[in-house]
């Protein structure tokens, strides 16, 4: 298995594999964005739209008070690690709240969902914050609100990326060394 995956990636790398790609329809591609017009009026998005927008509030009051607060007490190596932490946790934040009120915009009709599907509205899934700061010397509640931002980032981005499709998922490979390329990417595994 590891020998036809290396010789699969290795043929997918060189170029070997390049013409044998299939491109998806414009149809295709045109359900997606349909589907997305259906999620913005459903009650799912209100749903998210309400968690994200509560969970920002809440950490803007954490960090504001309490967590302010629990930073003058860390270690200088626990405090920089506050600081690294809160300020990923904060972007996070802020990328996720971009995203419902780009969405919002769209079932409010101030924004076309043609304009909302474009790349610089995506979420990119190299800024997902890291799972474990336990060891770390953090307070509990900054650890608390760091999982549950990164849990519905997570929701938030598989969603964002069955409804709005990227260059990546518009051409999809017909071969086997292609496909495992894909899950290795999807699931973790080595490039």
């Amino acid at each position: 298995m590891l020998a036809t995956s290396l010789l699969g990636r290795h043929l997918a790398q060189n170029g070997y594999w390049r013409d044998m790609t299939v491109v998806k329809t414009e149809d295709d591609i045109q359900g997606k964005i349909s589907g997305a017009a259906t999620f913005v009026q459903s009650e799912m998005f209100g749903r998210t739209f309400s968690e994200g927008m509560s969970l920002v509030e809440e950490t803007a009051n954490y960090l504001d008070g309490e967590g302010r607060t629990a930073s003058k007490n860390l270690s200088r190596d626990a405090a920089l690690s506050y600081a690294g932490a809160s300020m990923r946790l904060t972007t996070q934040l802020m990328q996720i709240a971009s995203w419902l009120l780009v969405l919002r915009a769209v079932r409010e009709g101030e924004m076309a969902l043609g304009e909302a599907a474009e790349p610089k509205y995506r979420l990119d899934s190299s800024d997902e914050p890291e799972a474990n700061l336990a060891g770390e010397g953090l307070p509990e509640a900054l650890i608390g609100l760091v999982e549950e931002t990164r849990q519905l980032y997570g929701r938030i981005r598989r969603i964002d990326a069955g409804l709005f499709p990227t260059m990546d998922e518009k051409t999809t490979g017909a071969d086997a060394a292609a496909q495992q390329a894909a899950l290795l990417k999807a699931f973790g595994g080595a490039s």
